[in-house]
């Protein structure tokens, strides 16, 4: 299972994580929420872990990649990794 961080931290070391895991937050989201990065075990259901801490779904790796970089692509400049996690947190609780 999965390290318990931050969601600011996961979306920092995005890059580094499996496109394959999902990201499971605790409420409130917010960039200090802690996450766990892990495996689906079963379609549609929360690791034990995940489910322990309260933790509820948030969003696969792969698509907050995709995400990010496509957002990126229409902005004048980098945005700040807090622009970036808000942006995130967003797009999980309006769009996806």
């Amino acid at each position: 299972m999965g390290q318990v961080i931050t969601l600011l931290e996961a979306i920092r070391t995005l890059d580094s994580l499996d496109p394959e895991d999902t990201i499971y937050v605790a409420e409130p989201w917010s960039d200090k929420a802690m996450v766990i990065v892990a495996r689906e075990t079963e379609p549609g259901k929360l690791p034990e872990e995940a489910r322990a801490l309260g933790m509820k779904y948030f969003l696969e790796v792969f698509v907050v990649r995709d995400f990010i970089e496509d957002w990126k692509t229409s902005l004048p400049q980098e945005p700040s990794l807090d622009e970036v996690c808000a942006r995130v947190i967003h797009y999980a609780v309006h769009d996806a």
